[in-house]
């Protein structure tokens, strides 16, 4: 009998650990109620989809509607009570403004028809409107380039088909299957990236660059590219500098309207066009971030912040809602619902819509150094401290399915009691992998803890940098259910005695490298 005791003593003692580790976390079910009431019951998440996509329109950096977009923002943070309002810089931004005033081109040849598409950003205008013969080119070496020499002056220029249009069997829109959810929390699965091959890439933009220099100095009217899907591009802007002679003007095409000239002048069949592009360079020097917060109450926390944002930019096609107003309204949404419930958090709760992400995480790289980690020493500054966590939205308009850990392993136990009162909305998986390419990666690079969700992809190839990235992307029901889970995750973080755990310190990686999502 006295063994037995022992035995159930040493097991009592051995299993005390874990007990008292699933039973650290107290999540506060009541709040969880009201929160959901707000939210889904009092939602303001589609007029603020509204004004943030149909009013203030494209929003690239730098650009008026960037501008726009901050200051309607910052005005309605103002009036959802935020406190500590404003609009602040993050970088210095060498490409500066760049405005499209208008476009438009036809085929007037061998029969009319207008064409939908979008100038590529940073490039320049037309000499008013362009009337003339489209010229086919097909450079694969910088050799090529000299049959083209004195041919090209005054010419429409169509660059060849990169992609071959394919039927596909799939559907455009679509959620994670169960099979899916279950591998992305499998441990073999963190880390992988697409496999590419950098070097070819570089080769390939040489050689486009080399391209462009030779048809703008051979006095060429108009570049036009192929979209290589069948929707228009606004991404991969011109490589421009504020001060630089302006690019040749430059349209992407979508792929149908673009093989059917190619496929007639291949066929020997004269191709004219008529073309006007005007746009607008002007000096914008700077990248800013909006910002506004709950102010802590908490004597000993209130300086410490727990941070919530997404990137307010977007591309100079569609109105950049999906990518990432989304993100923005469910951001702003979820501080509206803690504010509407008069929520007084122990650690300051701070929203911040950063700009610049599109060109390399500007706003948030800008705020790091700024607040939290001197680029040039490394050296941790004040409130590097006091940061509590971070969380980000950036993968469109889909519902939560879950969060990504960042091989953060310290917040598994305390996640997945977050995460149990939004089981019946989906939100269940937790995946130990590093997920890449938005501002989050900002914050962990330095060794805080900052999360990006998982989200349905939804309708992600028919929308990301497009012109059709527009209100119709937006999911509603989607997003109310992830202003609700975002709000519920920072009020967590910001009443919990303890800060998240960030990753322990490791050796540095020479050879690591963090890279953007390719989109």
């Amino acid at each position: 009998m006295k063994i037995k005791k022992i035995s159930a003593t040493l097991t009592f003692m051995l299993l005390l650990p874990l007990w008292l580790m699933s039973q650290s976390e107290n999540v506060d079910l009541s709040m969880i109620y009201k929160i959901k009431q707000e939210g889904l019951k009092n939602s303001g998440i589609e007029d603020l989809a509204f004004w943030l996509t149909d009013f203030v329109g494209p929003r690239l950096t730098a650009s008026t509607g960037y501008s726009r977009g901050n200051e309607w923002a910052k005005k309605k943070m103002e009036e959802l009570g935020f406190q500590n309002v404003r609009i602040e810089t993050a970088k210095d931004f060498s490409r500066g403004g760049w405005d499209n005033v208008k476009t438009y081109a036809a085929m007037t040849a061998p029969y009319y028809t207008n064409f939908a598409c979008n100038p590529v950003a940073w490039t320049g205008s037309t000499s008013g409107a362009v009337k003339g013969e489209v010229l086919l080119i097909d450079v694969k070496a910088e050799a090529d380039l000299d049959k083209y020499k004195g041919k090209v002056a005054g010419k429409i220029v169509l660059m060849p088909s990169t992609a071959t249009y394919e039927v596909k069997y799939e559907p455009l829109a679509s959620r994670y299957t169960d099979a899916q959810l279950k591998d992305l929390t499998a441990a073999s699965a963190q880390g992988r990236r697409p496999t590419m091959d950098f070097a070819a890439m570089m080769v390939q933009r040489a050689l486009r660059t080399k391209i462009s220099d030779f048809l703008k100095s051979e006095g060429a009217a108009v570049i036009l590219n192929s979209s290589g899907t069948f929707n228009v591009p606004g991404s991969n802007g011109a490589n421009y500098k504020s001060g630089d002679p302006e690019p040749i003007a430059q349209l992407n095409l979508p792929m149908e309207d673009h093989a059917r000239m190619e496929r007639l002048l291949r066929h020997n069949v004269p191709v004219e066009m008529e073309i006007e592009i005007q746009n607008k360079f002007f000096a914008s020097p700077t990248v800013y971030n909006v910002i506004g917060e709950i102010p802590g109450t908490d004597k000993l926390l209130k300086n410490e912040i727990v941070l919530l944002g997404a990137h307010i930019d977007s591309w100079n096609g569609g109105t950049g809602a999906a990518d990432n107003a989304s993100g923005c309204i469910v951001m702003m949404e979820a501080l509206r619902i803690l504010k509407n419930l008069d929520v007084a958090p122990r650690r300051t709760i701070r929203v911040a819509l950063w700009g610049g992400e599109e060109q390399g995480l500007y706003g948030s790289s800008g705020y790091v150094d700024k607040y939290l980690v001197d680029p040039q020493t490394r050296e941790h500054k004040a409130d590097f401290n006091n940061f509590a966590a971070y969380f980000n939205m950036d993968n469109g308009s889909g519902k939560y399915r879950g969060i990504y850990l960042q091989e953060n392993e310290l917040v598994r136990t305390i996640f997945e009691e977050w995460l149990k009162p939004f089981a019946d909305m989906g939100a269940t998986t937790i995946a130990i992998r590093n997920t890449s390419g938005t501002d989050h990666l900002s914050f962990d690079r330095v060794g805080l803890p900052a999360f990006q969700f998982i989200q349905d992809e939804i309708e992600y190839n028919r929308t990301y940098h497009t012109v059709m990235d527009t209100y119709e992307r937006l999911v509603m029901d989607d997003l109310k259910q992830n202003a609700v889970i975002t709000a519920s995750f920072v009020y967590n973080a910001a009443m919990r005695n303890a800060k998240l755990p960030g990753k322990p310190a490791m050796k540095p990686n020479p050879n690591a490298v963090q890279g953007r999502r390719m989109q």
